[in-house]
């Protein structure tokens, strides 16, 4: 889902230096929650591929990038299609009635790869919970969305932060510089959405709590 990176004219935010909200754009758009999923993969392909030892390379790229066109392509396009047939205004899903749709889409390709994910022998066992997490993230967020227009960004790097904590944890592995890099992004990222969007603290914070609670809760169940 598409997330505002539109700096608003009634904010204090535009009292930034250029440079620093066209970092926060930048940010906001490389660390976009689509892209969260593909980006844990790499994770655990670098950190773990004792857990890829059943499969060639060729097929590590493949899983690879099938994993990014279910999880950021198709509920990206699948916001395009909306925005195209007028069901919404912007593309970016400025309003919380335009999320509505957008959150159900993505939860059903969060739900399949966690589907898929259960019968899989040869990746990692810890994306069961990372899909499982991400689902109920989602869930919860359109909840809440029907009371305020909660971060998605801070829901997705909430949810990456915990997740490689727990990897961590699960395999015994030092993983100090990893979980170091994610906090900083986690903390640069949310930072990045008060500058150069229209969310307020509340949205983001919770946000983050929220993606963090459900990898736990998530960990907790499935593993």
């Amino acid at each position: 889902m598409m997330e505002s990176t539109t700096l608003p004219s009634n904010q204090e935010t535009t009292t930034q230096p250029l440079i620093v909200r066209w970092l926060a754009k930048f940010l906001s758009y490389v660390f976009h929650p689509l892209f969260i999923p593909t980006y844990i993969f790499i994770i655990l392909m670098w950190q773990m591929p004792f857990e890829f030892a059943g499969i060639t390379i060729w097929q590590l790229k493949m899983r690879l990038f099938g994993l990014f066109w279910v999880t950021a392509f198709f509920p990206a396009f699948a916001v395009f299609l909306l925005w195209k047939l007028k069901f919404v205004e912007n593309i970016f899903l400025r309003s919380q009635k335009e999320r509505i749709i957008p959150y159900v889409i993505t939860m059903f390709f969060y739900w399949w790869m966690f589907y898929l994910s259960r019968n899989f022998t040869d990746q990692p066992a810890v994306l069961k919970f990372f899909y499982m997490g991400i689902f109920i993230a989602s869930a919860i967020g359109l909840v809440i969305n029907n009371y305020f227009k909660i971060s998605l960004h801070g829901m997705g790097v909430g949810g990456a932060l915990a997740a490689v904590i727990l990897f961590s944890f699960h395999y015994q592995l030092p993983m100090g510089l990893i979980i170091a890099a994610t906090t900083l992004i986690t903390g640069l990222v949310c930072t990045s959405r008060l500058i150069a969007s229209d969310h307020s603290s509340r949205d983001v914070y919770t946000g983050l709590i929220v993606g963090a609670a459900c990898q736990l809760g998530a960990y907790y169940f499935i593993m």
